[in-house]
């Protein structure tokens, strides 16, 4: 998902910068908020010439009111410095959250360019606030007497995080260091945005080619002709082209009973970015690694990824490390027992090899075939996208907590597949817009995600905006759209992350939706998953995309059955890039490594972790989690989460499983408070006790 928004504020540096920017012309879609419902963007009307001069304007606008709070002769209140900070910067919150949402989700090379000449000018913006020696006093002042100030919990709580935000942002430092920082900060917004566009062009440069259809044998024939479509329009006709996605592993891997067309595909991944050219991502690696290493100690931090966690609810390297470290072996140990089952089946047909990389996939499933007697892929006739998402996504929230979705057309999208839906409580009152862009594009980053083009805040009467981003094949048209197991799992992660945002009920911006630690913020989406395999829901929508009749109950106890298996390999694979995210992001600045392969191998020889049939999730040089910012040293995250929400998943089956009184707490003590409080404290809140690690360890299969 994306990071929820920051501080974009700035004072007298960003004006300086910006003195000369011409005023935002009334025809620029920006110049006014947005008339549409809830301040949803005009997708219709906003052009790429229309940022460059909003953003200008932008900074330059919210450069002066923060001057404004930073100068002010009135004493520092709650109301004339704080609150006055939360509605500084409106015109820049609207323009790059659809900014963002358009680099990310459709990109061009002028969107591109201009997001690669904005990152450091965005760096400086909002450097210059928080190292503002003036506007860092009133803070202080207000800090230093916020239990006398009278405030309600939200309010002072608010003082707390903007004094502990500017702290860690440098406002204690010299001048002489303060300008080491913005240069860093300057810096590592380039280096970042190179890393993240080196990513996405490497993914199209890089795309699986091959001659023959013959190589592709095993995938199904309109798989196959999509291929050879996609290379005519790339001007390769005769050939078959298969895009790469993001992680390590790819999905036609299950599939391709060619095992030199799967050695080659898993290899075409793995070397992206590292294979020399323009978007060679190695020297990036080195330089963010060695610039966050120095940035760290500059602001008083062994290194970077003691920085970052202290600011989440693990706090230290050394819970992080022992999570990682207790849960590596017996990983590993299952991986190896998958890993001897799979060899079994090779040596039964007289495969004549041992277990590789690229045979994990099409053997696993030939393992699950024989231990289940079920094929993965006969699932998917029973996963149509609108069936998994109407009548699975969209029908457990229903259950939950009585809301209901209606789609619309009559808001503009930026790509006709996109699609917008109202959300409604139970009583009919509008609640939040969503908005899903389902499919895979050239120009869209891989992954899923989601974001708030609009972040809802009573302060500034904002209802939610929320999108939803996944990376699905679009089918060829007419045909159905069916999902693997896997892909209906992402549909429902990503909700559960919608419901984090249209559910809150928060007053200010600062707190908004999933405005709360890395390691905290993934409990909804993971509580959410757990209802795509809940009896319920699951009879609900697994049905045959031609006839409608529901999923067997054969093939359905087989699933369920089946719900474990390769969670050996699964593990292993996430916590090998979730060590290599920590080794890269413990280092101090004189130890970084000259050699980005060799430091990753040493990383997991050292962890255990290397186990050659089982790579990385993500290597360095594609770990967009790890070196386009967000996710930094975070990527451990998902797993600290997983404890939450392995725990939470057992608080609701005491509690009934799928029902409103349940799901109303859930909203009530966790969905609807966004940042406002500890995240410790408010989970201790919802379960009445600190969670613990045993369903986690039950649910991966490692007790």
């Amino acid at each position: 998902m994306n990071r929820p928004r920051m501080l974009l504020i700035a004072a007298s540096v960003a004006m300086a910068n910006l003195a000369y920017a011409a005023p935002l012309d009334a025809s620029n879609p920006f110049a006014k908020p947005s008339t549409l419902q809830y301040g949803y963007p005009a997708f219709d009307k906003i052009k790429n010439e229309h940022f460059a001069p909003a953003f200008a304007e932008a900074m330059r606008e919210q450069a002066a009111e923060v001057e404004a709070i930073a100068n002010n002769k009135a004493a520092p209140t709650f109301e004339n410095t704080i609150v006055a900070m939360e509605r500084s910067g409106q015109l820049l919150t609207r323009v790059s959250s659809v900014f963002s949402a358009l680099v990310g989700s459709y990109t061009n090379d002028t969107l591109q360019a201009l997001d690669k000449e904005l990152a450091p000018k965005l760096a400086a913006h909002g450097d210059a606030i928080r190292l503002n020696p003036k506007l860092f006093q009133r803070i202080q002042t207000l800090y230093a007497k916020r239990d006398k100030l009278g405030l309600d919990a939200e309010s002072k709580y608010l003082i707390e995080r903007y004094h502990k935000d500017f702290v860690r942002a440098g406002a204690k430092l010299s001048d002489a260091d303060k300008q080491k920082l913005r240069d860093y900060n300057s810096k590592l917004a380039a280096l970042q945005t190179q890393f993240s566009q080196n990513v996405l062009k490497e993914v199209n440069a890089s795309a699986f080619v091959v001659d023959t259809r013959e190589e592709l044998a095993g995938l199904p024939a309109k798989v196959i002709d999509a291929a050879a479509a996609e290379a005519k329009k790339r001007g390769l006709d005769g050939k078959f082209v298969i895009p790469v996605v993001n992680t390590t592993q790819q999905g036609p891997l299950s599939q391709l009973t060619n095992r030199a067309t799967r050695e080659k595909l898993l290899q075409v991944s793995l070397v992206r970015g590292s294979r020399g050219g323009e978007f060679d991502n190695r020297e990036a690696v080195l330089q963010l690694a060695k610039l966050r290493a120095e940035r760290a100690e500059l602001l008083g931090y062994s290194s970077h990824a003691a920085y970052s966690l202290e600011d989440q609810t693990a706090k230290n390297t050394s819970a992080v490390n022992k999570l990682l470290s207790d849960l590596a072996a017996p990983a590993v140990r299952n991986a190896k027992k998958e890993a001897a089952e799979i060899q079994e089946v090779i040596d039964a047909e007289k495969g004549g090899f041992k277990v590789a990389a690229y045979d994990w996939n099409f053997y696993s499933d030939k393992v699950r075939a024989a231990k289940y007697a079920f094929d993965a892929n006969q699932l998917k006739p029973y996963f149509e996208l609108d069936r998994v998402l109407h009548d699975g996504a969209f029908f457990a929230a229903n259950k939950l907590w009585g809301i209901t979705f209606k789609q619309r057309k009559d808001l503009p999208v930026y790509d006709p597949d996109v699609r917008v839906y109202d959300v409604f409580e139970e009583n009919g009152e509008h609640l939040a817009i969503f908005v899903l862009d389902p499919y895979a594009r050239p120009n869209k980053r891989g992954g899923a995600w989601m974001s708030a083009l609009v972040s809802q805040s009573t302060l500034l009467g904002n209802k939610p905006v929320i999108t939803n981003n996944l990376n699905l094949a679009k089918p060829a048209p007419g045909e159905p759209t069916l999902l693997s197991w896997d892909e209906v799992r992402t549909t429902f992660h990503e909700l559960g992350h919608g419901t984090h945002g249209w559910f809150s009920k928060v007053k200010y911006p600062r707190f908004s939706g999933t405005s709360v630690p890395r390691d905290y913020v993934e409990l909804p989406s993971q509580v959410y998953e757990m209802w795509m395999a809940w009896p319920e829901v699951l009879a609900n929508y697994a049905k045959h995309y031609q006839t409608g009749e529901p999923m067997p109950k054969e093939l359905l106890d087989k699933l369920q059955a089946s719900q474990r298996f390769n969670e050996g390999y699964r593990t292993t694979e996430y916590l090998a890039a979730a060590v290599i995210d920590q080794r890269w992001h413990q280092l101090g600045s004189k130890a970084i490594p000259a050699d980005v392969k060799s430091f990753e191998e040493q990383a997991l020889k050292d962890a255990g972790l290397d186990f050659a049939p089982v790579p990385p999730r993500y290597s360095s040089t594609y770990f967009s989690h790890a070196f386009s910012g967000g996710y930094s040293a975070g990527y451990y995250s998902y797993l600290w989460a997983e404890r939450l929400d392995a725990d939470a998943g057992e608080w609701f089956k005491e509690n009934g499983g799928l029902n409103r009184k349940a799901g109303d707490r859930f909203r009530n003590m966790v969905l609807s408070k966004g940042g406002t409080m500890d995240a410790v404290q408010m989970y201790r809140n919802f379960r009445g006790r600190d969670p613990v690690i045993e369903p986690l360890l039950e649910r991966r299969g490692l007790k």
